[in-house]
């Protein structure tokens, strides 16, 4: 069966993107940065693999959802199908279509998500937001932090309400000089 992964980045104040939206505070560099490439290659946008000439056929992934505001933060920027190498999922109650080709607008998350998983394929990679993750949370099966040591103070909160505290227990954890640390979980 297939997995519903929560892989995001995030301040140690629990943030994946600032007040504005952005997240071009996280950098991307150094042993850290080879390490995802290698472990997530699908992670990295199309519009950077072209760029970058980076070919890494998908290892985990099949298919990305994204909430709105993820999205249209790239609409904005002008990258439309920001991940034509794997299925695109837009979450959204006020979009009807999506700019770019290859990328599919769903309205009801949780019941695409559930079709998703019972069906054959690789594991899905919940991109973000923190309301969607909110919404996907009993859905989520692991859930992978890239923590950078930034504090944003506020922005977009890596889960939207929950209702109550959850629990998780941490799978593995890998730490780096810079103070950049990858944590994996699942709930408790």
């Amino acid at each position: 069966m297939r997995s519903l992964v929560y892989l995001v980045a995030t301040s140690i104040d629990g943030f994946i993107a600032d007040i504005d939206d952005g997240y071009e505070a996280f950098p991307f560099e150094g042993p850290e940065a080879a390490y995802l490439t290698a472990e997530f290659p699908e992670m990295i946008p199309t519009h950077v693999r072209t760029a970058l000439g980076f070919d890494e056929p998908n290892r985990r992934f099949d298919t990305v959802v994204l909430g709105r505001r993820t999205y249209v933060g790239g609409v904005e920027q002008g990258v439309v199908s920001p991940y034509r190498h794997l299925h695109q999922l837009v979450a959204s109650r006020s979009l009807e279509t999506a700019e770019g080709s290859g990328v599919e607008v769903v309205g009801d998350p949780v019941a695409t998500v559930r079709e998703l998983k019972a069906q054959p394929g690789g594991d899905i990679w919940l991109a973000g937001g923190g309301s969607l993750a909110a919404t996907l949370a009993d859905e989520i099966d692991e859930i992978i932090l890239k923590i950078h040591p930034l504090v944003f103070g506020a922005g977009i909160p890596l889960f939207g309400p929950l209702g109550a505290p959850r629990r998780l227990s941490v799978t593995d954890r890998r730490g780096y000089e810079s103070g950049f640390s990858i944590v994996r979980a699942t709930w408790a």
